[in-house]
């Protein structure tokens, strides 16, 4: 069977607008995290804005140019991740966010990152679609960020900030510890269907266990099939 089949027409684009933005968003991380190094924080919330209004758009854009990528799908949980690391290397620099808080969202990452291997070997090239639990807890920490920056300061509207940081933080977690429990439960089904009938299609992103017979795992937005956040 040619490799080509399966796989959507110009999925393998490189220069795309979703793209660009994608990597705007990206080169615009370490800039982000030198500014809440020296404190220029509303020059920060500034960029953070920025890299949230991008990340909307690249997927909107996506689907209405009809210009989803496999770059794509790489790149815009990339700076996600990166966004999400760089803000708590600045917010723990700065006392702000305990190490605790640091550790549990570290050790999540390396909790699922086994999945992609056993994916790719089983044939299905290496992703799973992007459950919405980890795309709320995605969120969730995106919000809290930027509120414990603000709660960084003085007066009351800094003090309801961070609570309502804290608030977003934790459940920010929770949920990205849920979501690895369901990825893991997503990988061990397919080991298991696996065994008894390999996949007989080209490699692409992993069917999602839960989605009706017949449907179509390269179906969606973008961001359906990007690596598990």
């Amino acid at each position: 069977m040619s490799a080509e089949v399966g796989r959507a027409p110009g999925q393998d684009r490189v220069l795309t607008v979703p793209n660009i933005l994608s990597l705007a968003r990206l080169v615009g991380v370490p800039l982000f995290l030198w500014l809440v190094l020296i404190e220029a924080d509303w020059w920060a919330l500034g960029l953070l804005v920025f890299a949230g209004l991008s990340d909307w758009l690249d997927g909107k854009l996506a689907r209405l140019l009809n210009q989803t990528s496999r770059l794509g799908m790489v790149l815009d949980p990339a700076a996600d991740r990166l966004y999400i690391f760089a803000t708590l290397i600045g917010l723990t620099v700065r006392d702000i966010v305990p190490v605790w808080l640091v550790v549990l969202l570290v050790a999540r990452e390396v909790a699922i990152a086994p999945i992609a291997a056993i994916v790719r070997r089983l044939g299905y090239g290496g992703t799973l679609p992007v459950h919405f639990i980890g795309k709320a807890a995605t969120l969730c920490l995106l919000y809290a960020f930027p509120l414990l920056l603000l709660g960084d300061h003085d007066g009351g509207a800094a003090t309801a900030a961070k609570v309502i940081g804290w608030s977003f933080a934790i459940w920010g977690t929770a949920l990205y510890w849920w979501a690895a429990v369901l990825y893991w439960a997503q990988t061990r089904q397919l080991v298991l269907a696996g065994r008894g009938s390999p996949p007989a299609r080209a490699p692409g992103p992993a069917p999602d266990p839960g989605a009706p017979p017949g449907a179509d795992p390269s179906a969606g937005e973008q961001k359906g099939a990007e690596t598990p956040r």
